[in-house]
């Protein structure tokens, strides 16, 4: 399997150590940086690149995943969703680890890199890649839904934005109108 690995100065140290596990269990390592410890770096373009080569190979027939980390993996997160077909999930455990593939076929992991030790990481990432996606019925349709939402910006309809018998919309929840609204009423 081809993995994909970006980081920020926070998590530098971490991502080399891992890198060098990862070889040794014989997977195809890519490092998308940074090259060198900088306290100023900026993790979005690192983890985008990251996140488009995910998506290039495995639009190639090509098996692969991303992890990025940062101090705590949020922004990292961010950062890899932003690219259309990433469905990123931030890990803390070796069940969010799982259900990070099981449930959402996620193909990124995010990890912070200063809320957990190598060997915790090394766990997560070794669980993830293991756990194939169930494809089960509700999940898949769900994974749909977020991708439509990506690409066509449609979402599945309001359920709380239906007609009344005169044709008109009922009010919104608790039966006033948006412009009875009073914010000081309580």
């Amino acid at each position: 399997m081809r993995i994909h690995i970006a980081t920020d100065h926070a998590g530098l140290e971490f991502s080399t150590q891992l890198q060098h596990h990862l070889a040794e269990c014989g997977h195809d390592v890519v490092d998308h940086g940074p090259l060198e410890y900088d306290p100023l770096d900026d993790y979005p373009a690192f983890c985008i690149r990251a996140a488009q080569a995910v998506i290039a190979d495995q639009s190639a027939g090509v098996p692969a995943l991303g992890i990025v980390f940062g101090g705590s993996g949020n922004g990292e997160q961010i950062a890899a969703n932003k690219v259309r077909g990433i469905r990123a999930a931030l890990v803390w455990s070796l069940a969010t680890a799982e259900l990070a593939r099981e449930h959402n076929d996620a193909n990124v992991i995010s990890i912070g890199a200063r809320q957990h030790t190598v060997d915790e990481a090394i766990g997560f990432i070794d669980r993830f890649i293991a756990t194939p996606f169930s494809g089960e019925e509700r999940h898949a349709r769900r994974i749909a839904q977020l991708a439509a939402f990506e690409t066509y910006g449609t979402l599945e309809p309001d359920p709380r934005a239906g007609l009344g018998t005169d044709g008109v919309a009922d009010a919104p929840h608790g039966g006033e109108s948006v412009d009875a609204f009073d914010p000081e009423a309580g």
